[in-house]
């Protein structure tokens, strides 16, 4: 079978999908506290910086778990690169437009938000069971 013809998991299927439901969660709760216990402009900036954060990892996920199988080894590691490029660089976009274009902005909201967000990856074998896979 052609590498390229093998039927991807949609995302929600996939076990990565756990830990971004669970860094959306993190990106809203943290915007609420915000808002309430700092006022708007926290709160949109953590909203920002939870999205920075979010976004690109929503990217990597879709283009790093495209391919699966062992005849798709080499795809599985050229995606996984790709992926990872294309956050850093989302990243580093999705910053430059928020500080170019939001004003005013709360930068230890954002930066905190951001961070938080992330910090819900670092936990994610937490949040992933392995299951024995059956055929």
């Amino acid at each position: 079978m052609d590498v390229r013809m093998q039927t991807r998991l949609p995302l929600h299927r996939l076990a990565v999908f756990k830990v971004l439901i669970a860094q959306l969660i993190v990106v809203l709760l943290i915007c609420v506290l915000l808002l309430v216990w700092r006022g708007w402009i926290a709160g949109y900036s953590g909203l920002f910086g939870g999205a920075i954060a979010w976004l690109p990892n929503l990217y990597f996920a879709k283009k790093a778990f495209s391919f699966s199988g062992a005849r798709a080894a080499r795809e599985i590691l050229r995606s996984f690169y790709a992926g990872e490029a294309g956050k850093f660089v989302l990243t580093a976009v999705l910053f430059a437009l928020v500080f170019a274009g939001v004003r005013p902005v709360d930068a230890p909201a954002l930066f905190g938000a951001f961070i938080a967000t992330q910090m819900v990856g670092w936990f994610a074998p937490l949040l992933i069971k392995a299951k024995p896979s059956r055929p």
